[in-house]
């Protein structure tokens, strides 16, 4: 059934967004930000705002508590997935170039993938493809990109027939840098850079780099029971760097976004409009209300705002942009605990500025949790197992790959949240799917990827 991101009830509908008046918005947000990272422990963060006619940047903290540097507003941070949208950019230009059509079949440029010849370009970029997710980077260190796609993009490994779903896939950014480097004849780190940093004005930082031309953050894993943070080396194969390699400043991420909502000349209008068309299939579930090809999609009130977030090791990195009224904000965090602090900045962001930045996605009342017997069974995207279990009081737990199972609570859409047996809380977790010929549960998406189901063990 084709997917539209649904409306915001006609009641719920604002005006357009614009800057509340405030004696002093660049203190009160440069206050909650460094009282947020106390709270949760996090090292250091930088955010940005572009109102549409004013550019507010306040940072904060340690860019590495090992060496002590300081998080300027300039300081480079991993952004894991936000590097995505780069790569989107890139293969959009080279489609309004017409060295490309999003439509065609991307064995047609890559051979190694033509075992799957019904997923197009488009398919790869709003993750619409049904592709795994791909081997661990440890795995894909060891092999090519080339022999990387063939091993884990082949018709037996699809998880639902391209272009019906949704299921986040770096393997398909690994295919979508292929496609750059073979039709631009450039590596992608010289392809990105040439094309989109240095217009942009960012100076290019990749992870790996051993003399980065600028300061950069290291990420931090926090101990939960002392607070101490220690550096998180950063593993990612070269050839994923299309799907997570780019550092940048949430300074440098408003400049992107401006181009995302057509306020810079970097990308045609055209371009921009393209990569923010929700695709009918995609249902992101937990990641965002809907996806283009290239961005998640956020509905805040009336408004459906463009972006991207992205985790590296020890960092969480968000992009929002509103293209109708211009606004776009920025953060980054290095610390995975930085998620948090996220949302509870763009909530003070929305009290000081009265601009409502959607941190995720717009929670709906899901009513009563239900019994879903037919839930329970075995799960497989690529190497990666769900199991689906009853738990000691005999409500379906979720282990991945034998971790310690969390109880899932489940609805009557089927969607279903996950529980922490530490503290009760409930987390988003994901849905179920029912195959509609036969009415059984065949599929499972939790965190925006989707596993097939293998057996009913």
């Amino acid at each position: 059934m084709p997917y539209t991101i649904p409306a915001a009830p006609a009641a719920s509908r604002t005006p357009s967004p614009s800057p509340r008046e405030s004696r002093e918005p660049h203190r009160e947000l440069q206050d909650r930000l460094d009282s947020l990272a106390r709270t949760h422990r996090v090292p250091g963060a930088q955010l940005a705002l572009d109102t549409g006619t004013d550019v507010i940047a306040v940072h904060t903290g340690t860019a590495d508590v090992t060496t002590g540097g300081p998080f300027a507003a300039g300081t480079a941070v991993p952004l894991g997935s936000l590097t995505k949208p780069f790569t989107a950019a890139l293969v959009l230009l080279l489609a309004d170039d017409g060295d490309l059509d999003l439509d065609e079949p991307v064995a047609g440029q890559l051979p190694e993938l033509a075992g799957i010849p019904e997923v197009t370009i488009r398919h790869l970029l709003a993750h619409t493809g049904g592709l795994p997710t791909g081997p661990d980077s440890d795995t894909a260190a060891t092999t090519t990109a080339a022999r990387y796609l063939a091993a884990v993009c082949t018709d037996r490994d699809l998880l639902f027939a391209p272009g019906t779903d949704f299921s986040y896939s770096n393997a398909g950014y690994v295919a979508a840098g292929r496609l750059v480097e073979t039709v631009t004849g450039m590596p992608w780190p010289e392809a990105v850079r040439a094309l989109l940093l240095e217009p942009l004005g960012i100076r290019p930082v990749f992870t790996g780099d051993t003399a980065p031309a600028r300061p950069v953050a290291a990420g931090h894993a926090v101990n939960t029971a002392t607070g101490q943070a220690r550096p998180a080396r950063q593993n990612l194969a070269p050839l994923e760097a299309p799907a997570g390699a780019l550092l940048a400043s949430a300074l440098d991420l408003v400049a992107f976004g401006n181009a995302l909502t057509g306020r810079s000349d970097l990308l045609p209008p055209a371009v921009a409009k393209e990569m923010r068309r929700p695709e009918s299939a995609a249902r992101p579930g937990t990641l965002a209300d809907g996806w283009g090809p290239g961005l998640a999609l956020y509905r805040r009130d009336d408004r459906i705002w463009c972006g991207h977030d992205g985790n590296a090791q020890g960092t969480s990195c968000h992009l929002r942009a509103d293209p109708e009224s211009g606004v776009v904000v920025a953060f980054t965090g290095n610390s995975a605990s930085a998620t948090a602090l996220w949302r509870d900045l763009a909530e003070e962001v929305t009290r000081i500025t009265g601009i409502p930045v959607p941190a995720g996605p717009h929670t709906v009342d899901r009513g009563r949790p239900v019994d879903l017997p037919g839930c329970v069974g075995t799960y497989r995207n690529g190497t990666t197992t769900y199991r689906v279990a009853p738990g000691p009081d005999g409500a379906p737990a979720l282990s991945v790959d034998g971790d310690l199972p969390l109880p899932l609570v489940c609805y009557a859409d089927l969607s279903c949240d996950l529980r922490d047996p530490a503290t009760g809380r409930l987390e988003p977790g994901g849905r179920f799917h029912r195959d509609p010929a036969t009415g059984l549960v065949d599929r499972v998406q939790i965190s925006g990827r989707t596993a097939r189901r293998t057996d009913d063990g």
